[in-house]
């Protein structure tokens, strides 16, 4: 691979602890439920792959692959719903539990006694400038709930998507067969996530989000969800066409 491609306002390179890593944004085509991850994979990445490589995988690519999908038609909303969800803070990332149908999932998810205590939780903390409270307690992957928004596609309107199910296994299956070290993450310009990763990477956790801090993957109109890393390497740096 001759150059290295980053989407519009984003960077090529990234120092990390005084490293440089270099990301290529990789197109795909729009995926949908149940189709193969380890084929998409294989279509876009095996080529560009090199050992000691990382390919970040979008979580949104792995849920719609285990068609971790809920309709928005399926799921009713209660009085818990709609009041809890007006209390919720929008962020430049979303608006997450704000919307009444995600808190819905929360509650299915967690139970109302728990998203009560982390509603109440969040509500204690918030005027000290404590941010996550809700999502720490309530658990259950409700920070990863995705959907219900455009999202630059309407496909996703009357869609929500859960967090992957098993992610480090999936890590170890595209490692075994595909033989590529691969991580899940769940990122957007507030932080970055990791889900799961291969078992044998010779960087940690905070090392792996600190090389995707900037959010270089595009899960909108770009349509680049899978994000190769190169640690080292001196390599062209062009926008993304």
């Amino acid at each position: 691979m001759d150059a290295f491609y980053a989407n519009p306002d984003k960077q090529v390179a990234i120092a990390v602890n005084g490293r440089t890593f270099f990301r290529h944004a990789i197109r795909t085509h729009f995926v949908t439920p149940r189709e193969d991850y380890l084929e998409i994979i294989r279509f876009y990445a095996s080529a560009l792959y090199q050992p000691g490589d990382i390919l970040s995988i979008s979580e949104k690519v792995i849920a719609l692959c285990q068609n971790r999908i809920l309709e928005m038609s399926e799921i009713r909303l209660s009085f818990w719903a709609r009041v809890l969800s007006r209390f919720v803070n929008m962020t430049p990332a979303g608006e997450s539990v704000g919307n009444p149908y995600k808190m819905q999932i929360a509650i299915n998810l967690a139970g109302l006694p728990r998203i009560l205590l982390a509603a109440a939780c969040a509500a204690i903390t918030r005027p000290f400038g404590i941010k996550g409270v809700f999502y720490m307690v309530a658990g259950h992957g409700i920070a990863g709930i995705d959907g219900f928004c455009a999202d630059a596609f309407d496909w996703y309107l009357t869609k929500g998507i859960l967090v992957p199910e098993a992610p480090s296994e999936v890590c170890r299956e595209i490692k075994a067969k595909l033989g590529m070290d691969c991580m899940i993450v769940d990122a957007n310009d507030l932080g970055v996530t990791i889900l799961g990763h291969s078992d044998i990477i010779n960087f940690s956790r905070v090392e792996l989000m600190a090389m995707l801090r900037d959010n270089p993957a595009g899960q909108g109109s770009e349509r680049t969800p899978l994000v190769l890393i190169r640690p080292g390497l001196v390599v062209e740096q062009r926008s993304a066409g």
